[in-house]
């Protein structure tokens, strides 16, 4: 099997299931954008990570694969009973992880600026993809159904994201520095 089809070449993709959609319709931005968070959770990977965050991290990697192919699947498609749906349990999960990492860092007092520590700069980074896959996902829930579950997993996500961005600085002695409002010029 050859890695090129030639079948987007008219602008448009095929969704998983059967039916064609133009590649920049709503579908196509949400899951697309999901890859993008799953690239960047693996070059995160790359780096020197604890062994915890890794482990935590290649599960996400996992479920976003997941949701993306949720993403990809419309409720009417033929194989839609062949994909796993994401669930209320997956988000809960997510829940569990940023109570269990969130307890290793003092209680946030202010905004805090991404950056830091590479990898903690690149987790927020991540955050930030997944903020705009959460954007594109309820754009597309505007026009068409998607699962219940989708849009509260990527919601979670982000908020693990920027809690494991402060325990990586935290883990590595690096002082958040904080968000500090300017006073408007008279």
């Amino acid at each position: 099997m050859k890695i090129y089809t030639k079948t987007g070449d008219d602008g448009t993709t095929g969704l998983f299931g059967g039916g064609r959609v133009p590649k920049d319709h709503p579908r196509v931005a949400a899951f697309g954008t999901v890859d993008e968070l799953n690239a960047s959770l693996g070059w995160i990977r790359s780096m020197r990570l604890p062994a915890d965050v890794d482990a935590v991290l290649g599960r996400i990697q996992d479920e976003l694969f997941m949701l993306g192919a949720d993403l990809a699947t419309p409720a009417y498609a033929k194989a839609s009973s062949h994909v796993r749906r994401v669930s209320a349990e997956d988000a809960r999960w997510i829940e569990q992880e940023i109570d269990r990492f969130d307890a290793e860092i003092p209680p946030l007092t202010s905004f805090v600026l991404p950056g830091g520590d590479g990898a903690a700069a690149a987790v927020h980074l991540a955050r930030a993809v997944c903020r705009r896959a959460e954007r594109e996902t309820v754009t597309l829930a505007g026009r068409e159904t998607i699962g219940d579950a989708i849009i509260v997993y990527l919601n979670r996500l982000s908020d693990f994201l920027f809690t494991l961005g402060r325990v990586l600085n935290h883990r590595a002695a690096v002082v958040e520095q904080p968000w500090v409002a300017k006073t408007p010029s008279p």
